[in-house]
């Protein structure tokens, strides 16, 4: 099977059919599955998709809500295809771009082919403004520059899709993912539609999880691997910020002066003992680490290929 299309929906009663109808416009002349997951509906989404999906469509119907990012994955984890295309079931996301995305791939060569909403059809204040300042603090802070993190509507190939690790709510991460898996990724536009029927899923209200899920990423991409790097040099840091306040302190008391009202007793005490917890910390997530990836047989790095000698 060439082409596996995984949609996560939520209370999307009314896109389902001309979603399947646009699918079946676009995809027709490509060997495709369609994989529909409901995560948590409470509208008749289930029975729609039961009543309309072709053949070829897959239902996996989630036991509650866990979000998009959960939802993705246990598509993606079901997929057949060589290629795997992600996509919002709201129509926003055009169908019609995935053969485009597809050639794009294959003529350069790609892993990864993200969308990137040329003109996008959403609210000013409550989605483009926030969106955009989100953007550039992942740019900026990831040094993964891409312009639409947002967009759901990406085209992987099997394997680096089947190994991203998806959790919690890191599908607007999928770039740094591919980034820290090794995977070749450009980003092209694709077109934008507004909504017909429904009600969006987002809002203002998810720019502390985005924020959080940011600073996990940062952490991740950048000490995933080595955590003692950064708590190990914040510890010793501290540490002997501390040492060097308790020393001045006792060179002090040893000539007569009195140090026992200074603050800076107390503080020299704490930084020599946040140190010591630092440098603690940061061995005990390199014995995570190291469980992580024994315990799974799992190697801290990917192979492209092996070319022996002929």
């Amino acid at each position: 099977m060439k082409l596996s299309v995984v949609i996560p929906v939520m209370n999307e009663t009314e896109n389902i059919r001309p979603l399947f109808q646009a699918l079946d416009a676009s995809l027709r002349s490509i060997d495709h599955e369609i994989i529909l997951v409901d995560d948590g509906s409470t509208d008749g989404t289930v029975a729609a998709v039961e009543a309309c999906a072709p053949s070829h469509a897959r239902l996996i119907v989630l036991n509650k809500n866990y979000g998009q990012t959960t939802a993705m994955a246990a598509g993606i984890e079901y997929a057949e295809g060589e290629l795997i295309a992600t996509m919002d079931g709201d129509l926003q996301n055009d169908p019609a771009d995935i053969p485009m995305m597809m050639r794009y791939l294959e003529e350069q060569d790609l892993d990864v082919v993200a969308g990137r909403r040329s003109s996008r059809k959403d609210g000013m204040m409550l989605r483009k403004i926030p969106s955009a300042v989100a953007n550039a603090m992942i740019r900026t802070l990831t040094d993964v520059h891409i312009r639409d993190y947002g967009c759901t509507l990406k085209v992987f190939k099997k394997d680096v899709a089947k190994n991203l690790g998806l959790y919690g709510e890191l599908h607007r991460f999928i770039p740094v993912l591919v980034q820290l898996y090794g995977a070749r990724m450009a980003e092209i536009d694709v077109r934008h539609h507004p909504r017909k029927f429904g009600r969006s899923k987002y809002g203002i209200g998810r720019t502390s999880k985005v924020l959080s899920d940011l600073l996990f990423m940062v952490f991740f991409q950048k000490y995933g691997q080595k955590p003692m790097h950064l708590f190990g040099t914040l510890g010793f840091v501290s540490f002997f910020v501390g040492i060097a306040l308790n020393l001045y302190l006792l060179a002090l008391k040893i000539l007569g002066q009195e140090i026992g009202g200074r603050p800076l007793l107390s503080l020299g005490i704490i930084m020599t003992f946040i140190g010591i917890q630092l440098i603690t910390t940061g061995f005990i997530a390199e014995f995570i680490m190291r469980t992580y990836y024994e315990s799974q047989n799992k190697k801290p790095y990917i192979i492209r290929k092996i070319v022996d000698k002929p």
